[in-house]
């Protein structure tokens, strides 16, 4: 799914690309005038918590560190508890692990081991899809939590870094929704 035209024509008119960051030859896609803008900001808001009505979730993970910003207004917005799901080593307590493959070398991602229940629908927020390994690591660690994926719903894809092809495996046939794809 991709937005609709005119909610589409916002969001992309309050991206700002910044030439050659973070380094030379890379064109970044930076949100924050999105996120200023009290209107394009609301849109983006209400059309991620519509797709949690869509799908039935029953609470949202958002992705360090531009997801906690995005999924925790859609989860107030939709009714639903936000979980945070954070680079290895920044949540107190008991959690759960999941590293995954990078580029060159690896990461690790963790989320607190009771925060989802059995059976819960959940449905992850981030801003950006690019390579798929943070998005596909997070669907691990919900179902060995017992979870259901509802879903997984970003701002933008970045199309040519195919990540959703990384990513399908993992959703087994849960929907991937980019509102918009560049």
């Amino acid at each position: 799914m991709s937005a609709p035209g005119e909610l589409r024509e916002l969001l992309l008119s309050k991206i700002a690309d910044v030439p050659d960051y973070p380094k030379p030859g890379v064109m970044f896609k930076d949100i924050t005038p999105l996120l200023a803008d009290p209107a394009a900001f609301g849109a983006l808001t209400d059309a991620l918590a519509g797709l949690c009505e869509q799908h039935g979730a029953d609470k949202v993970v958002g992705l360090e560190a531009r997801g906690f910003i995005l999924a925790a207004p859609v989860a107030v917005r939709a009714g639903l508890g936000f979980v945070p799901v954070r680079k290895a080593g920044k949540l107190p307590g008991t959690t759960l692990g999941q590293s995954y493959e990078l580029e060159y070398g690896s990461a690790e991602i963790e989320m607190h081991a009771d925060a989802l229940s059995p059976g819960e629908r959940v449905l992850v927020i981030d801003d950006v899809l690019a390579t798929g390994g943070t998005a596909d690591a997070s669907l691990q660690l919900i179902r060995r939590a017992g979870a259901e994926v509802a879903g997984v719903a970003v701002l933008m894809e970045l199309g040519f870094l195919a990540g959703r092809r990384r990513l399908e495996p993992g959703l087994k046939g849960a929907p991937l929704e980019a509102l918009i794809t560049v």
